[in-house]
């Protein structure tokens, strides 16, 4: 998978937009990438707060990463096909953004919806596995004591559901949503 196709294109031009200054207002960013990408959702509204874990037991919020754009998507390892696609698709993504002066103003956010088999230890091992620089990306689940539905939880206040099968499967989309640097929620991209 290339960054070169049209969503990855439309997305770090998108990025690249909310990184700095509006220039244009955000119908007009919609128009531009609407004719290039026809997955993109533009949003406007304040994103839903969170606090999750990082592997290391940190606290992690939303809140720690204002005056970020923040690029914010919901996996879980034991997913046999979209979550390693997409995975893979943000850090090829991040690799663009951290060869330019955007690296330091653009956060990368995974957050598992398998909590319970998704622990510390597996959550260390799935960045370097799929090219996620830690640099400026965290991996985040249920914080202690939390209901174990909490990510999924997470995921529906964002737009979408991971359904758990009898097959213990989750059935899933693929989005990849986009927090500005004021935490308005400001983007969703599909598939």
């Amino acid at each position: 998978m290339r960054c070169s196709n049209a969503f990855g294109i439309a997305f770090v031009l998108f990025v690249a937009a909310i990184s700095t200054a509006a220039a244009h207002s955000i119908k007009e960013l919609d128009r531009q990438l609407g004719d290039k990408e026809k997955y993109f959702q533009p949003i406007d509204k304040e994103a839903p707060g969170f606090e999750l874990q990082d592997a290391d037991g940190r606290l992690v919020r939303l809140a720690d990463f204002r005056n970020k754009v923040v690029v914010f998507h919901f996996i879980y390892t034991n997913c046999p096909d979209f979550c390693p696609l997409h995975a893979e698709l943000i850090a090829e993504i991040q690799g663009t953004v951290n060869q330019s002066p955007m690296k330091e103003r653009v956060q990368f956010i995974s957050v598992t919806t398998d909590p319970r088999h998704d622990t510390a230890g597996v959550m260390r091992g799935y960045g370097p596995v799929h090219g996620l620089d830690p640099v400026n990306w965290v991996f985040l689940s249920s914080a202690p004591g939390r209901p174990e539905d909490t990510t999924r939880s997470l995921a529906e206040r964002f737009g979408h559901k991971f359904t758990m099968g009898d097959d213990g499967y989750q059935l899933h989309g693929v989005v990849t949503h986009v927090i500005a640097r004021d935490s308005r929620w400001r983007a969703n991209f599909h598939g």
